[in-house]
């Protein structure tokens, strides 16, 4: 599959590099927020990842003053009064939600690195993502209940598995916002930098992640997520499956002869 390539005025950008692609939210005018072209080339710049057999991770990242401000509630708000926000809204959130399942199941691990402000379906990309950096200075608002309507964007994918639905309920209904340090704190957030470090920790994170070999982030990722819901006997089956599969790879037999070197 060939690359997509990115013109500058695109609502989202790629940049490969290696193992590491890098995807930029591009609307920095309306704070990154989400309308139909961009979900629709999210969905693009992701199935085009999803399949690139050499790229390992995939980073998260906007540019501008903002990570993302959510949905674009311009849009949003014209549909409303125009009484057509069913299908504008479903229109929208189709290709987004492509996206999103896309980011979750892809054998690759993502990683949002958030500065500035991260608001609503923002925050839930920011979460819904494998792993998240954060700016020591970022802000995270939910927004939802301030605007009468509950969480979208994959925002109660990525919040509640981590934190449980009773903090999850504290954040989408109790919390104006919360900084990047509570984040860390809930265990949203792997890692807090300064935010002039923010880019060059990212990267750095990155490559620590592409280091380990395809079948490792394959099966880590699609066992940690199916965890919480599969039955004990159905998970150690996946366990001996996933874990002999990687161990017919020549970069398990690498490692493994490396390792057992160490000693002689």
């Amino acid at each position: 599959m060939t690359a997509p390539v990115s013109k500058p005025d695109d609502p989202a950008l790629l940049k490969v590099d290696g193992p590491i692609a890098t995807i930029t939210l591009n609307r920095p005018a309306a704070f990154n927020a989400i309308d139909l072209a961009f979900a629709q080339k999210l969905e693009q710049l992701a199935t085009y990842i999803e399949g690139a057999d050499d790229i390992r991770v995939v980073v998260l990242e906007g540019e501008g003053r903002a990570f993302c401000a959510g949905g674009d509630l311009q849009t949003i708000g014209a549909a409303a009064e125009a009484g057509t926000v069913t299908s504008v809204v479903g229109e929208l959130l189709k290709h987004y939600h492509a996206f999103i399942e896309i980011i979750r199941r892809m054998p690759k691990i993502s990683l949002s690195s958030v500065h500035g402000s991260a608001a609503g379906a923002g925050m839930g990309l920011a979460f819904v993502t494998d792993l998240c950096i954060a700016a020591d200075d970022a802000k995270f608002t939910p927004a939802y209940a301030k605007i009468g309507v509950s969480p979208d964007g994959g925002s109660t994918v990525g919040i509640v598995g981590t934190v449980g639905s009773r903090r999850a309920l504290q954040i989408f209904l109790a919390e104006d916002n919360f900084t990047a340090q509570q984040a860390y704190e809930w265990g949203l957030v792997a890692k807090t930098v300064p935010a002039a470090e923010l880019k060059t920790a990212t990267r750095k994170l990155a490559e620590r992640l592409a280091q380990n070999p395809p079948a490792s982030i394959a099966g880590t990722k699609q066992l940690v997520y199916q965890a919480a819901t599969t039955p004990v006997k159905q998970q150690l089956d996946a366990e001996e499956h996933k874990i002999i599969m990687a161990m017919n790879t020549e970069a398990f037999r690498t490692a493994v002869k490396k390792f057992t070197s160490k000693g002689k």
